[in-house]
């Protein structure tokens, strides 16, 4: 049996086990009363139930929050690591997005994110250097 068709049977069990048929209706309706993103349609939950694919990370976390079970109990262990990595890296980046002030902020920031390593490096160092020259005064 492969990831995709474990997951469809670890899902069916929970759906039922919380009193929901495992029906595309039944899942695209409850599913999207509880995500953020796009809606989703009855053929994309659809093949979640028929075994065709195993939902992206931010969605995995939706299903495992709504089910109130860990990831694990619907996906490997290496899957539910990355999906939970995928989604504290998204809560890291809206946090640092709020404490952005500004547009010109936000977009410089923007760029430094798109720097090679080495140019990221090099605009640390000048950055900490002022900082320190700064706090001296």
């Amino acid at each position: 049996m492969n990831e995709n068709e474990k997951f469809t049977q670890k899902l069916t069990a929970l759906l039922i086990e919380r009193g929901y048929e495992p029906k595309p209706s039944v899942l695209e309706r409850e599913f999207n009363l509880r995500y953020y993103g796009d809606p989703l349609t009855q053929q994309a939950v659809g093949k979640w139930l028929k075994g065709k694919s195993i939902p992206h990370s931010d969605k995995l976390c939706t299903l495992a929050e709504w089910l109130g079970v860990e990831l694990t109990n619907l996906v490997s262990e290496e899957r539910a690591y990355q999906a939970q990595k995928a989604k504290k890296k998204k809560e890291n980046k809206a946090n640092l997005s709020q404490t952005i002030s500004n547009y010109d902020e936000d977009y410089l920031f923007r760029l430094f994110l798109n720097l090679p390593q080495e140019q990221k490096k090099a605009v640390r160092e000048v950055i900490m250097a002022m900082h320190k020259a700064y706090r001296a005064k």
